[in-house]
């Protein structure tokens, strides 16, 4: 009798999981960035996974009811079984296959930002997001960390020509247009944490000491949510903040009306 029951826990087990994936009670956002690829390996991971796990749990049901404890039966002995092992070795690695190469092919596109991107630096710490864009001339000033303080967190450098027509915005919403590839440069300057917008599929962590970065493409106009991905504190709860998405005109008027580092207008 118990070994009924198992068989029918099993398969409810499966029922459910397939019922849950179908229904999508869990999914993502809709996409808002050139990074549909991760959908689509997402997809592809869930299949092959998902096939992996209906089969195995329905062969243990099929197993534990058919080979239940019975009067009169008895249990044998089997060594081995050359072909079934090689089959199961070849299907291993068959999903293997299925489920790395499309991330090999995504991962060497992340790492191959458009070289027309427009460069934002993220300053990440306790418990806010700061941004620094390129004036005119499109290039960020010289940061130093030996510079880093409480009135120059970014760390920057005065002398630096390339850097008095940045534009600096402290705790407010990352503003970007629309349609243009933008590489994000992150830094901490406290603990770890990581860049996490959901709806453009992106995150990267800001480590203390290092810049790292990633880049995107905003599709759609609109505000998307920023959060921090990492425990940086007891106000990790609080650190979030947004992405402004906009038509380009917009978004040059709000740069230009923005005071630089020297502290005239662009």
């Amino acid at each position: 009798m118990q070994g009924v029951l198992l068989a029918v826990a099993l398969a409810g087990i499966v029922a459910g999981a397939v019922l849950l994936t179908l229904a999508r009670v869990w999914w993502f956002p809709p996409l808002a960035s050139n990074w549909g690829a991760l959908d689509t390996m997402i997809n592809v991971t869930v299949i092959v996974t998902g096939i992996a796990f209906i089969a195995v749990n329905l062969f243990i049901a099929y197993a534990v009811y058919k080979y239940r404890r019975r009067e009169g039966r008895r249990a044998f002995f089997l060594a081995d079984n050359p072909r079934l092992e090689w089959t199961l070795v070849w299907v291993t690695a068959l999903g293997i296959v299925v489920l790395l190469a499309p991330g090999l092919a995504y991962y060497a596109r992340v790492i191959s930002p458009p070289r027309d991107a427009l460069v934002v630096e993220v300053l990440a710490q306790q418990w806010l997001w700061s941004y620094r864009y390129p004036g005119r001339d499109g290039v960020l000033g010289r940061t130093d960390i030996n510079r880093v303080s409480p009135t120059n967190p970014f760390g920057l450098d005065p002398e630096d020509p390339a850097g008095k027509d940045d534009v600096l915005a402290f705790a407010q919403p990352l503003r970007l247009p629309v349609g243009q590839p933008v590489l994000l440069r992150l830094r901490a300057i406290d603990v770890l944490h990581s860049f996490y917008i959901p709806e453009f599929r992106v995150k990267m962590d800001a480590v203390p000491g290092m810049v790292t970065q990633m880049w995107f493409t905003p599709t759609r106009v609109g505000t998307y949510q920023v959060v921090c991905a990492e425990f940086c504190g007891i106000g990790h709860y609080n650190m979030f903040g947004q992405v402004l998405v906009m038509e380009a005109p917009e978004f040059e008027a709000w740069l230009r009306s923005q005071a630089t580092l020297a502290g005239s207008r662009p």
